[in-house]
């Protein structure tokens, strides 16, 4: 197994990042090693390489660029957006035989689920992955259904799983009767989910699902329980579960896992007036001292709309706050902690795994295609599907 002396916000198991792509478990979420030779970092003709390639191959590709990729990749998409936009969108363009997805695996596989069968999805660097879809595996919540099973609340459980997980997890959702939710219409997603059953198990993001049940829906806490994956039972007991309404997943991002409330106190203390505006997947405590919370697509809106001359800290990725602020100069726009934190993952699709990419396509070899297989597809459209129909 790879390993790196810098230390990871993530629980070290045995489906932990690896940084390098390499040794995976074939069912986990990130995929294996990129083949091939990548052209080098320091080529100066990179940008003009990505170019002609494109250019070469016209209405054929159809790049998508997700909110947190870096500059050097974004300026060859074709549209920007979240996880589920982008999947959409691809799915939209009927005409574009090559989706060539700049974001993480998980987002290339809900790309491929929405397509149609003429169209191939390519993800630059398959080690691109997610720690948090990594923190939940097909085998552990089949093991947890068992719980829920032998507690009893099986049936009366729905499951609800972010945009932000595999598509075997998706499939499990979509096989028990349940829905998949973005940030953005998690409280509809939660809503519905309670219509049909008395339960919610939400994966894999806690904070997510804490958040929303408490602050948008008016749980108390004590209505959410955290099953733990990797202690016996999940670490709950029937009882806990029988109580619970929520049953959150041990699951997290570790980018916006890293704020903290002493970030945004620390913030406050700098800048005077501060609007502190977060990501719903931030900590309770963090989102509950925070001004303002929604999603990617929320936050960009809110500082399009916000007087010149405001001040605003945003608790998300970097790459992101960087490009809102380098959009909005008449804005005083920071990183709400002092720590750099890029999501490392989402930075493995660079420049030269994106000309290498394009430049396969462009000579007729298609490189890093992501496949989900008929029975997970099926299962898994089920529930995006499901969600689509929320009101």
């Amino acid at each position: 197994m790879t390993t790196t002396s810098e230390p990871l916000d993530v629980q070290p198991t045995p489906l932990a990042l690896l940084l390098l792509g390499r040794e995976s478990d074939p069912r986990s979420e990130r995929g294996v090693d990129c083949p091939g030779d990548l052209p080098a970092p320091s080529d100066p003709d990179l940008v003009e390489r990505a170019r002609a390639a494109k250019a070469k191959l016209g209405e054929k590709v159809f790049v998508l660029g997700h909110h947190y990729q870096r500059d050097e990749v974004i300026q060859f998409a074709d549209v920007t957006g979240d996880s589920f936009k982008l999947a959409r969108d691809a799915a939209a363009r009927p005409e574009a035989e090559y989706i060539v997805f700049c974001g993480v695996h998980f987002m290339a596989e809900s790309a491929d689920i929405l397509t149609s069968d003429a169209q191939q999805v390519v993800l630059p660097d398959l080690a691109a992955g997610c720690s948090m879809a990594d923190m939940a595996t097909a085998e552990q919540v089949a093991e947890c259904w068992d719980v829920l099973t032998d507690a009893g609340v099986a049936d009366v459980t729905v499951p609800v799983s972010y945009m932000n997980s595999s598509a075997d997890i998706k499939a499990f959702t979509g096989r028990h009767g349940g829905t998949i939710c973005t940030s953005s219409n998690a409280e509809r997603a939660l809503e519905w989910a309670f219509q049909q059953g008395e339960k919610v198990l939400f994966l894999p993001d806690q904070h997510l699902g804490r958040n929303t049940a408490v602050r948008e829906m008016g749980f108390s806490p004590e209505d959410c329980i955290v099953y733990n994956p990797h202690k016996p039972n999940g670490g709950v007991t029937a009882e806990q579960l029988r109580d619970a309404k929520m049953i959150l997943w041990r699951g997290h991002c570790s980018v916006h896992g890293r704020f903290s409330l002493e970030s945004v106190e620390d913030v406050r203390a700098r800048i005077p007036g501060v609007n502190v505006l977060v990501h719903p997947e931030c900590k309770h405590e963090v989102v509950s001292a925070a001004d303002h919370v929604g999603s990617t697509e929320y936050i960009i809106k809110a500082l399009e709309a916000a007087p010149a001359g405001s001040s605003w800290a945003i608790g998300t990725e970097l790459n992101l706050v960087r490009r809102l602020a380098k959009a909005h100069p008449d804005k005083q726009i920071v990183f709400l902690d002092k720590t750099v934190c890029f999501c490392s993952t989402m930075n493995r699709i660079d420049l030269p795994h994106l000309v290498w990419a394009l430049e396969s396509l462009a000579d007729g070899k298609v490189v890093n295609r992501i496949q989900v297989d008929r029975e997970t597809e099926h299962f898994a459209k089920l529930a995006l599907e499901r969600m689509l129909a929320l009101p």
